[in-house]
C-alpha cells in the first residue's frame, strides 16, 4: 500500500490552478498559430494575433489569461493500492483550489447555492470526478471551466434511428447556436452513449485530450475530422466576427449504451481550453 499525504495533494492542486490559468497549452498554441496562417478573414487574423499576444503577456507577467478563471473541474484517477493520509482526498483538493486561487490572484466565481447565489469567496467547492484503477498511482487533472463556454453546452437524448447523421446535426446546431458566446475559436467536446450523465462527463473529459490526438476508433476519428471541417464552414470565426477558424478541434468520446437510447452531450470550451495535470 502506497501512502500519499494530503499536504502533497494540496500543494500540487494549488500549483495546477495557477498553471492552468496562466499558461496556454502547447497544442492549443500550435493550433492557433496554424489558424493565424490559414484564416481567410483579415479581422479573424487580427483577433488570433491578439489572442496569442494576450497569452504571451499572461505567461510573461504571471497573470491569468482570462478574467473568468473558471470553476475547478477535477478528474482524479486513483489506484486501489493508494492510501491517502492526513485527511480526506476531497478536502485536500478543495484546499488546494482555495490556496491556488488566493495565491494566484484568480477570480473567485463560485456561489454556494444556485438560487441564493452567495459567493463562497474562495472558488470552492470543485467539481470532482473519480476513477478507481489498479495499481498505486494518483493522477490529478484540473480544468478551470469558464461559463461563457459552459453555458453554450447541450445534451440531447436522440433516438437510435437518428444514427450518426443525427449526431452530426446536433453538433452543428449547437455550435451554430452558440455563435460568439464561447469566445471562439473553440474546442468541441462530444460524448456519445452511456446514460444522460455519462455522456455529459465524457464530453467534458474529451476537452482534456490533446487536440492534435485523434480517436483510435476509425469511425470516431472520421467523425472528428468531418465535424471540424463543417464547424469551420459555419463562418462564425474568431470572436464570432467571421472567418474559417471557428474551432480548433472536435474531440469525441463514446461508451456502450442502452438499446433504446442514443445520448449525445456537447461541452464547448473557449480558445484557451485550460487544463493541467500531475501524476504522483
Amino acid at each position: 500500500m502506497r501512502e500519499i499525504n494530503v499536504t502533497t495533494i494540496i500543494e500540487e492542486v494549488s500549483r495546477l490552478c495557477i498553471q492552468a490559468n496562466y499558461f496556454l497549452n502547447s497544442d492549443i498554441r500550435q493550433a492557433m498559430e496554424k489558424g493565424l496562417k490559414c484564416e481567410e478573414s483579415h479581422i479573424g487574423r487580427e483577433i488570433l494575433d491578439k489572442l496569442l499576444t494576450n497569452a504571451n503577456l499572461a505567461a510573461d507577467k504571471k497573470v491569468a489569461i482570462c478574467q473568468d478563471t473558471g470553476m475547478a473541474v477535477v478528474f482524479v484517477t486513483i489506484g486501489q493500492e493508494v492510501h491517502i493520509t492526513g485527511g480526506g482526498l476531497a478536502e485536500a483538493i478543495n484546499e488546494g483550489v482555495r490556496r491556488g486561487y488566493k495565491e494566484g490572484f484568480l477570480r473567485k466565481s463560485v456561489v454556494s447555492d444556485p438560487i441564493e447565489r452567495v459567493n463562497t469567496g474562495d472558488n470552492t467547492p470543485a467539481v470532482i470526478h473519480y476513477d478507481i484503477v489498479e495499481g498505486d498511482i494518483l493522477k490529478i487533472e484540473l480544468a478551470p471551466k469558464g461559463f461563457g463556454s459552459e453555458n453554450m453546452s447541450a445534451l440531447k437524448m436522440l433516438k437510435p434511428s437518428d444514427g450518426i447523421e443525427g449526431v452530426k446535426s446536433f453538433i452543428l446546431e449547437t455550435v451554430d447556436k452558440a455563435g460568439p458566446n464561447p469566445c471562439p475559436p473553440i474546442v468541441v467536446g462530444v460524448g456519445i452513449g452511456g446514460t444522460m450523465e455519462k455522456a455529459s462527463i465524457m464530453a467534458k473529459r474529451a476537452l482534456m485530450r490533446p487536440i492534435d490526438v485523434r480517436s483510435s476508433i476509425e469511425y470516431v476519428k472520421n467523425l472528428e475530422i468531418e465535424m471540424l471541417e463543417k464547424v469551420n464552414q459555419l463562418g462564425i470565426g474568431p470572436a464570432g466576427l467571421g472567418g474559417n477558424t471557428t474551432a480548433l478541434a472536435v474531440n469525441v468520446e463514446t461508451y456502450p449504451t442502452h438499446i433504446a437510447g442514443l445520448p449525445v452531450a456537447i461541452n464547448i470550451s473557449c480558445h484557451v481550453t485550460r487544463h493541467a495535470e500531475v501524476t504522483l
